[in-house]
């Protein structure tokens, strides 16, 4: 595991006429011309009344953290560089009391931001807790983080600060596993397998969270009610109800905290409300759904009863706030912030809700 190195030490070897010029080279360099600013995108977009904002955006450690002092006297001198410790093809998020854990499946880790030290750390890149393929990632009750490896097959488990925990599954139970959520009622720990285009495979699989036991299998193959093709993602809501993205159906599935199919919504098509893409999706404290469609590049909001309330983002081929290409991960924290991947541009977008407060970070 490696951490990002905050603060360098500064050279001995300089003499005090040779500090002084580089104090005043630094001192220079600040009355760079301003540049006009940019009113951030809020959602809905005016004339309506405005709900969230968009806040910032992770891509690395430039995003949380500026250079010290030392660091940049260090640059001056030697002609060195500080190399920012960032994304390279984020794709599942979760987000927990300041701190965005992200899976990268081509670093094969899990890149946590803190944002209230203004670190980032890289989770799983070696030891028993060596991740292959990280896509889908979730947070339990008991503040234990479930990783979804893909080329593994199996579920990885860390602490908080990214300690190696324990693994369970293999390949004789699961054939790709790119989703996970956690029931907050319970130990359960749901896992989907999208299976793939040849195999019968698509469910998903319930395991004891502490003790790894297989519990049981919902669904299969199939377009019928209660039946998957190509399942991605899944998220849970504090009732223990589960929702699963559906993606081969173009729908999203709803199960209770038994196992039962008890409804799903969405059909394919291009107005708002239906699917074309769907991936990523999350839940927040007062039950409403937040589906990432990459076809569209956007976030859709359901409220309980399915109705759609709002959108988030706009497809594009250029970066800039809540634009999106190939949108995958989305989280909602306990404050109500949302967070969401974008592999194509190697982000992480957060959009707040209007009356809530902007991390320091970035203020």
């Amino acid at each position: 595991m490696k951490t990002l190195k905050i603060f360098n030490s500064l050279p001995t070897h300089l003499s005090s006429l040779a500090t002084g010029t580089i104090i005043l080279i630094l001192a220079g360099c600040s009355s760079a011309p301003v540049l006009p600013k940019i009113d951030p995108p809020v959602y809905p977009p005016p004339p309506a009344q405005p709900r969230y904002i968009y806040e910032a955006t992770l891509r690395s450690s430039n995003n949380i953290s500026e250079p010290t002092f030392a660091e940049k006297l260090q640059q001056v001198a030697t002609g060195s560089r500080i190399a920012p410790t960032g994304l390279a093809k984020p794709y599942g998020v979760v987000a927990h009391n300041g701190r965005v854990y992200v899976t990268d499946t081509q670093q094969r880790a899990i890149v946590m931001f803190d944002l209230m030290n203004g670190t980032v750390k890289f989770i799983g890149t070696d030891g028993p807790g060596k991740l292959l393929k990280p896509l889908g990632i979730d947070i339990s009750k008991d503040e234990e983080i479930f990783v979804a490896d893909n080329t593994a097959k199996r579920i990885t488990v860390f602490d908080l600060d990214g300690n190696f925990l324990r693994a369970f599954g293999n390949k004789n139970i699961l054939t790709r596993p790119v989703g996970i959520a956690t029931d907050p009622t319970s130990n359960k720990v749901y896992v989907v397998d999208t299976g793939g285009i040849e195999s019968e495979n698509h469910h998903v699989l319930v395991f004891d969270g502490k003790s790894g036991e297989l519990l049981k299998t919902i669904g299969k193959r199939g377009r019928e009610k209660e039946a998957f093709n190509l399942p991605l993602q899944a998220a849970t809501t504090s009732d223990g109800t589960l929702y699963v993205v559906d993606g081969g159906n173009f729908r999203i599935q709803k199960i209770s905290k038994e196992g039962k199919f008890t409804g799903n919504f969405g059909t394919i098509g291009r107005r708002s409300g239906q699917f074309s893409r769907p991936k990523g999706i999350a839940t927040d404290k007062d039950g409403n759904i937040y589906v990432v469609d990459t076809a569209f590049g956007n976030l859709q909001i359901f409220n309980p009863n399915a109705e759609l309330l709002l959108y988030l983002g706009e497809r594009a081929t250029s970066g800039g706030p809540g634009r999106f290409s190939l949108p995958a991960g989305v989280d909602v924290d306990e404050n109500g912030k949302i967070y969401i991947v974008d592999q194509f541009f190697r982000k992480v977008d957060i959009i707040r809700p209007i009356n809530s407060k902007p991390f320091e970070v970035f203020q």
